[in-house]
Order: C-alpha cells, then sequence, then structure tokens
C-alpha cells in the first residue's frame, strides 16, 4: 500500500491544508468561536456551495470527519470523532483546560466533491494566558510509560522518511493495535501560520506485510521550510496515545 498524505488537494499537489476557513466551495463554520476554559460541547458545521450543512461524507481512514484541535504555539492537541446530526451539526465534548489561541482542523471528504480536503478555523479559549515557546527539538518523547523514538527529518518540498519507534519499559512494543485502519497516524503543522499535512503510514494492518510495530514509517512532505511539530497517534492496551517532536525543515 502507498502512503496516503492528505493535504488540502489530492491531485499530485503538496500544498498545505487547513489555512482557510473556506475552500472549494465548503466552509468550517463554528457554533461558537469563544468559549471558556473546561470541557465543552462543541459543535460546527460543514456548508456546502449552496450554503447548506453537508451530509454525504466518503468515509476517511474509517471516519467521516476527523477534527484536530491545536494550540496556537503547538504545545495542546487533540484528534477525536465528533457525531453529526441528520441535520449536519457535528457535536463532541472536548476539554480545553487552559485559555489561550487554538486552532480547529476538520478533514474531510465531501462526497460531491470526490476528494479530500481540510479546513481551519480560530477558536479562542477566554482567560489570561502566557504564550509559551514551541519545544525544542529532540529525538525521543515520552508519554504514559511508552518512549518513542523518532529517525529521520523533513525538508521543503522534498518527500522524506520519518520512521517512529515505540517501546515500554525499554522493550520494543510489537503488539501495536489498528487505530483508524493504522498503526499510527501523523499530524505535521508548521509553527507560525498552521500549514497542517495529515500523512497515513507506509502499509496496513492485515496485509501480510507491516508488522505491528516498533517501528511506524511515514512519507511526509511539508510546504516549505520553518519549524514542524509532528504529533504521532498510536495505540497500544485499548488506549491511544501521542507523541509529540519538533522537526526543523530548510
Amino acid at each position: 500500500m502507498t502512503t496516503t498524505t492528505h493535504t488540502a488537494h489530492h491531485e499530485g499537489h503538496h500544498a498545505a491544508g487547513g489555512l482557510q476557513i473556506s475552500t472549494d466551495g465548503h466552509t468550517l463554520e463554528l457554533q461558537d468561536t469563544i468559549v471558556r476554559p473546561g470541557e465543552i460541547d462543541f459543535r460546527f458545521r460543514i456548508l456546502g456551495p449552496d450554503g447548506r450543512p453537508v451530509t454525504a461524507f466518503t468515509p476517511i481512514h474509517d471516519r467521516e470527519l476527523h477534527l484536530i484541535v491545536v494550540r496556537r504555539e503547538l504545545t495542546g492537541f487533540w484528534h477525536v470523532h465528533p457525531e453529526r446530526a441528520e441535520d449536519g451539526t457535528w457535536s463532541v465534548r472536548l476539554n480545553l483546560p487552559e485559555a489561550g489561541a487554538y486552532r480547529v482542523f476538520t478533514d474531510i471528504a465531501p462526497r460531491e466533491l470526490g476528494r479530500t480536503i481540510t479546513l481551519g478555523a480560530d477558536l479562542a479559549v477566554a482567560g489570561q494566558y502566557e504564550p509559551e515557546p514551541v519545544p525544542e527539538p529532540a529525538a525521543r518523547h515520552a508519554v504514559d510509560g511508552y518512549e518513542v523514538e523518532l529517525e529521520g527529518g523533513l525538508a521543503a518540498g522534498e518527500a522524506r522518511r520519518l520512521t517512529l519507534s515505540v517501546r515500554r519499559n525499554g522493550q520494543p512494543v510489537t503488539d501495536l493495535q489498528p487505530y483508524l485502519a493504522a498503526y499510527g497516524h501523523l499530524v505535521v503543522l508548521r509553527a507560525g501560520d498552521l500549514a497542517y499535512v495529515h500523512v497515513h503510514p507506509d502499509g496496513e494492518p492485515g496485509d501480510g506485510v507491516t508488522a505491528p510495530g516498533p517501528d511506524i514509517t511515514f512519507h511526509a512532505q511539508v510546504p516549505g521550510p520553518g519549524t514542524y511539530r509532528a504529533f504521532l497517534d498510536f495505540k497500544h492496551g485499548d488506549v491511544v496515545r501521542t507523541a509529540a517532536f519538533t522537526i526543523v525543515a530548510q
């Protein structure tokens, strides 16, 4: 299986997605653009070219819509899957405990459009806050007793190999569980404008070739130079965890 890279276009282009609230006639409409810190009932709609809510989508990796929420300084990351009501309103419970500036992304494939697009919109969590710097580059990230090591890098306009190896208590994890039809999902965001690239790994569970860990390999292409944060979702022990890395692309 070849790698699938979700960007703003899927016809050989490599422009990053998520920079616009409206593209190809489709618009991301948030019910609230300012919320209070804590757990919220987050609602939104995808409006089509006729201004009406879209209700027909082609699934992308087992879901009609992938919702990504990040802090603008890339120090917080949420990947969730809202439910869609018959009227086209999507809803999900989100816990955003800290005030700050956030960005919301939706990966979707409207059936009438025939391809994947990524829409982005700003979300403000009210209250006083101090922006944090993007973490320094590091090859390892520890999360919940797991250690994930990154091998490889990014280059502007070129597809580069990234391999992420998962260990637990110093031992390789060789029984990763499928999560959304893959052993891992990688979202890459550029600091400054939050240009968005969603990458799926080489191979897939059950293909007779791809091992369930410890290595998860991606080929990622970013649109230009800059500092990027790469967020890896992986599932083990029936829990999805996220490892994050800062990578500088020249």
